[in-house]
């Protein structure tokens, strides 16, 4: 079919750059290529560094069954503003290990996949099912997915501190071939987690007769959360596509923000892709949160990670592939090279940079600051 054929040179764009829609084989009934990565990534911003490596290997078994294994390493370097304010700089090292299987039959395909995540005072399991179904000749797929998490929270210097968390992940997708030339996806998504869910490290301020002091942060434990975005992408005649992604996120804690991107994919020659993308990112804060409390234990629950205000953040980005096909290797097929930059602001509306002295408590300058994100993966394909 022209739509089918059309619909599948667009496919290669997004399976190069990832992910925008809930996954490529969504729009078939087939299983991921046989192929291995390499990565490396690096984020550097607001005073924290995170790199490290990434391997993952994935392999077919007789066209019915496709397995995978990840390993993927975070190295933490913090001397963030909420550290060096009420504590000290730290570094850290966290492990994730995953291995996930797939499955096909027919017009179906089934996913499993269990992940481990370690480091020395965090450790998370969690484990992942999902389910996808073409209908109408392909052009729509039905996607559902589960997981569920479970979290260990530790705390350095006290080997007595240990508390749990329990998440659970809900997702429903619908994906739709519009014309030859567009595709649509459909998706929400709810949270639910239960448990010890602040972070142990954290404090909030509040006023006293010196100034501010300082006090442990409480956080309910409960949270639902619901997101729901709309994603399309336009095919253009020159072999390019433009994409457009809407987002909207609500929970029980009273934030809510919208996402809006857009992005654009450019081929130059048999061999390079370029992708350039703009995103808006804007939420309120939690309805416990406050940059300065009027006294201890104002409130039941007491929050001041800059995570959980009010603030935004625009990112503008670019990557670029390299593919390369292997005429005449017997092992390998194909290899790819990737590359990627993302430069993000934020800003925030309601979280004061206590860094600064000489001011009036409360009138400390808003914080604001920017980070760089970068990834370079090699794959080859087999």
């Amino acid at each position: 079919m022209v739509v089918i054929n059309r619909t599948c040179r667009l496919l290669k764009v997004v399976a190069i750059f990832g992910g925008f829609f809930i996954s490529v084989q969504s729009y078939a009934a087939v299983l991921p290529e046989d192929r291995s990565d390499a990565l490396y990534h690096y984020y550097e911003g607001g005073g924290v560094d995170i790199q490290g490596p990434s391997i993952l290997v994935r392999k077919s078994i007789k066209d019915t069954v496709s397995i995978s294994a990840n390993y993927y390493v975070d190295n933490v370097s913090s001397a963030s503003i909420d550290v060096v304010t009420t504590a000290s700089a730290y570094t850290e090292r966290r492990v994730e290990k995953s291995v996930g299987i797939d499955y096909l039959r027919d017009k179906t395909t089934m996913s499993l996949n269990y992940t481990k995540s370690d480091e020395n005072d965090f450790a998370a399991r969690s484990a992942h099912l999902g389910i996808s179904q073409d209908f109408f000749g392909d052009l729509t797929t039905l996607s559902l997915g589960y997981s569920q998490g479970w979290d260990e929270v530790g705390k350095r210097e006290d080997i007595n501190f240990k508390e749990d968390a329990d998440r659970r992940n809900f997702r429903l997708g619908v994906s739709q071939v519009i014309t030859k030339d567009s595709l649509i996806n459909i998706s929400w998504e709810t949270v639910t987690d239960q448990g010890y869910l602040n972070n142990p490290y954290r404090s909030v301020r509040y006023i006293d007769g010196s100034g501010y002091s300082y006090q442990s942060e409480r956080y309910p434990q409960t949270r639902t959360s619901d997101a729901f975005a709309i994603r399309g992408m336009y095919y253009l005649p020159y072999r390019a596509s433009i994409k457009l992604e809407l987002k909207r996120f609500g929970d029980t804690w009273g934030i809510e923000a919208d996402t809006t991107e857009v992005g654009y994919v450019h081929p130059y020659g048999d061999h390079w892709l370029f992708d350039f993308k703009l995103r808006h990112y804007q939420q309120t804060q939690a309805d416990f949160y406050s940059d300065l409390f009027s006294q201890v234990d104002a409130q039941n629950f007491l929050a001041r990670d800059k995570e959980l205000s009010s603030f935004s953040s625009q990112t503008i980005g670019f990557g670029a592939a390299y593919s390369q096909e292997l005429d005449g290797w017997e092992y390998f097929d194909k290899f790819t090279v990737n590359f990627s930059l993302d430069r993000i602001y934020f800003d925030y509306d309601n979280f004061r940079d206590l860094r600064v002295e000489g001011v009036e408590v409360g009138n400390e300058p808003l914080y604001a600051y920017d980070a760089n994100v970068i990834r370079i993966y090699f794959s080859v394909f087999y």
